[in-house]
């Protein structure tokens, strides 16, 4: 199974300054986090996302028509500032690496969400989201 372990943006992130020497200690637990992930052969991707200002949104219109919205994006909370992408047996082992997830921001509140992703089995006949005829 995998779960993507989402870092939630923050005013601070969104701003998108380079990070002050306060983070360093935040750097080296992240990476001694990931290095412990790597070596447990869970780990498959982790990074940070640059500002929203950097980015877009496209959204589709029922008919089809598309629409591109340039960043930066209000609601910083609604937002993602990274990710950690994780391979493991179960829900729970997928918790327990999330329990021990270094806090993200340093002296500020925050967050983390995590989500299991789709896999092919999902739609496979007689997995949990089958694709059966009407």
């Amino acid at each position: 199974m995998r779960f993507m372990i989402q870092v939630r943006a923050t005013v601070v992130s969104e701003r998108g300054d380079p990070p002050g020497p306060e983070y360093a200690p935040l750097f080296e637990a992240m990476g001694a986090f990931h290095g412990e992930m790597a070596r447990a052969g869970v780990l498959l991707d982790g990074a940070g996302l640059r500002p929203s200002r950097d980015g877009w949104r496209q959204r589709y219109a029922a008919d089809g028509r598309v629409e591109v919205v340039d960043g930066p994006f209000a609601e910083a909370k609604e937002l993602i500032a990274g990710y950690t992408l994780i391979q493991v047996r179960d829900e729970a082992e997928a918790r327990a690496w999330a329990s021990r997830f270094p806090m993200p921001f340093v002296g500020i509140p925050c967050e983390i969400e995590v989500r299991r992703l789709y896999e092919d089995a999902d739609f496979a006949p007689g997995g949990d989201m089958a694709i059966r005829s009407v």
